[in-house]
């Protein structure tokens, strides 16, 4: 007997609920939680809550090997301490002085939440905070943002190739805000972080790229230990937290001089947008939808819903991929707010009629989720679970 394709799977498992439905493979989404943490080669894996945002898939990972979280918002890493994560590094600088104010004001929280900052401007309204809060309590630990993009040229001429992420660069810049951090009553710096993102969100489109992702490795690399040492003697103290990388660059992460753990989340969805990476096989593991609803003419067909557009730069590369063999968003109109029109693209492609079901994939991950109230856990042909999404539990942060 042939195995059943993807698009049946799906169908089979979810011919009984109304679309537009989020679906998560398992068996995929499994796959790619023990390849991320091969990949990492027993680096450990800080996972990425804003690539995932559904709790129970959270809690999957983490059981199946993964080591704390990074969250995106400070009023996150509050709601995931209370549900009973521990060690969560918030990957952003944030000034939301109400969630600051909690976060003062409980232990359990100052003992396993590390803020980012980058900025003196940053530890203002954490320093108010803390003020207010409990004295004898245990210090908030600080992580430092670094830039970690590559700058190439001579003189005035010089490119900057990466993200326009974060001011400190240099030994100087690390060892200024360090030793500012050190002099906030109640806190305490606990590391750096240096996201390479032109090496980690970046696919491998061309030799150029590839190129860029090798000297960004080695810049990096050679001056990660000096920025340490910087930060280190500022504070007058060693720093136990070294965090570098994402999905696309664990490997080199890893591999890298002084680096303490690495960072994944869309990996265990490989959304559309990873597809061009070299560095891993892309597993798909979430899915959505759509079902027919209206036949224009022979060759086209018109789903509800599929707006799901992700954020980055306008353009095609940031709209659904259609997983349904043969069919493709049209050009003029793309995924649209109520309706989604298709066409066929291969002459030996099924016709779609009213009342079939249409598979897509979001382009980026964790997005995704917040269209969504409820993620359907499939296994095989069947769905085995149904859990909230991070919106489905009522919380949106941002």
């Amino acid at each position: 007997m042939r195995p059943m394709s993807l698009t049946a799977r799906l169908g089979r498992a979810t011919a009984h609920l109304p679309a537009p439905v989020a679906v998560v493979d398992l068996d995929a989404f499994d796959a790619n939680a023990a390849d991320l943490r091969r990949r990492a080669g027993g680096a450990p894996v800080r996972l990425a809550s804003k690539s995932v945002r559904v709790r129970a898939l959270l809690d999957r990972a983490l059981a199946s090997g993964f080591t704390g979280v990074m969250a995106y918002s400070v009023a996150e890493a509050l709601w995931l301490v209370g549900t009973g994560v521990r060690d969560v590094l918030v990957g952003y600088p944030s000034v939301d002085r109400h969630a600051l104010a909690r976060l003062a004001q409980d232990v359990t929280a100052r003992r396993e939440i590390t803020l980012m900052v980058d900025d003196v401007a940053q530890l203002v309204p954490l320093r108010d905070a803390l003020a207010a809060g409990d004295g004898e309590a245990p210090p908030v630990r600080v992580c430092l943002d670094v830039d970690a993009s590559l700058r190439v040229g001579l003189g005035r001429w010089r490119a900057h190739l990466g993200t326009r992420r974060s001011p400190l660069r240099t030994p100087g810049d690390v060892a200024t805000l360090a030793a500012r951090v050190g002099a906030v009553p109640g806190a305490r710096l606990r590391g750096l972080m240096l996201y390479e993102a032109q090496v980690a969100g970046l696919p491998d489109t061309s030799p150029a790229v590839r190129v860029v992702k090798r000297w960004s490795v080695a810049d990096v690399d050679s001056r990660r230990g000096a920025l340490l040492a910087a930060a280190a003697d500022a504070a007058g103290h060693g720093l136990d937290l070294v965090n570098s990388g994402g999905t696309g660059s664990l490997e080199t992460s890893a591999a890298g001089p002084h680096v303490t753990e690495v960072t994944a989340g869309s990996g265990l969805f490989t959304p559309g947008l990873f597809d061009g990476y070299r560095s891993f096989r892309p597993r798909p593991a979430a899915f959505f939808g759509l079902d027919v609803v209206r036949v224009p003419a022979t060759g086209w067909a018109t789903a509800f819903g599929g707006g799901y557009v992700a954020s980055g730069p306008a353009g095609r590369s940031r709209l659904p991929r259609v997983v349904t063999d043969g069919w493709a968003l049209t050009g003029p109109e793309g995924a649209g707010e109520v309706m989604t029109p298709l066409r066929r693209r291969s002459s030996g492609a099924r016709p779609l009629r009213v009342g079939d079901r249409v598979w897509m994939r979001h382009a980026k991950a964790g997005e995704l989720m917040e269209r969504f109230a409820e993620v359907h856990l499939v296994r095989g042909d069947e769905v085995v679970d149904i859990v909230p999404t991070y919106r489905g539990e009522g919380r949106v942060f941002g």
